[in-house]
């Protein structure tokens, strides 16, 4: 008889903690049940028709400058020349280019080169990418049908951060595009390579 009564004691005691503990953890001011993280707003490209028409390129442009598209959403190539900023680094070819979408202020310059091989074109991509100073605006890997090609950085310049750079790499090439950082993130994001 007190073998029951000691048993039905006992289940009555866990009871009776399992209650106030749902009764805490629900009912007291909300320890249990938390508000959801507000998600960090991370800016977001959204592809737009193209506001000015893209300049030729020059007859004799290489494979690499082709592959330079005319329009990346509402920016259009407006200037490309080639350039030795990367000289350094001995680059196969290396271009400077001019997005615009028809506002000068809004305009971006892209550099883009190409190595022999991807390690070369992975130190010039760490070189640039460690260059950046200012606060992180988004990093992460390029991938290919699936298979990862590179790494990308985007940083907003040190002293003023309306204006941001964005270094990524695609196998041998690598890319730096520089502006403001509405126009920086607008191309990275949709530029085709």
């Amino acid at each position: 008889m007190h073998s029951l009564r000691y048993v039905r004691i006992v289940v009555a005691v866990f009871v009776m903690l399992f209650v106030l503990a749902l009764v805490s953890a629900f009912g007291w001011p909300g320890w249990a049940v938390r508000a959801p993280a507000k998600p960090v707003a991370v800016p977001t490209a959204t592809p737009s028709k193209a506001t000015v028409e893209a300049k030729a390129l020059p007859g004799d442009a290489t494979a690499l400058l082709k592959a330079m598209p005319d329009h990346v959403s509402n920016f259009a190539r407006v200037q490309a020349d080639s350039t030795d900023a990367w000289a350094d680094s001995n680059p196969i070819e290396e271009y400077k280019l001019t997005y615009s979408n028809g506002n000068d202020k809004d305009a971006v310059q892209l550099t883009v080169a190409q190595w022999s091989d991807s390690e070369k074109a992975q130190g010039q991509y760490t070189k640039l990418a460690g260059d950046l100073k200012g606060s992180s605006l988004a990093n992460g890997v390029v991938k290919v049908n699936g298979d990862v090609t590179g790494n990308y950085e985007v940083k907003t310049a040190e002293s003023d951060d309306t204006q941001a750079t964005a270094v990524w790499r695609n196998d041998t090439v690598v890319f730096s595009v520089t502006g403001p950082k509405n126009s920086v993130v607008s191309v990275y994001q949709l530029f085709p390579l």
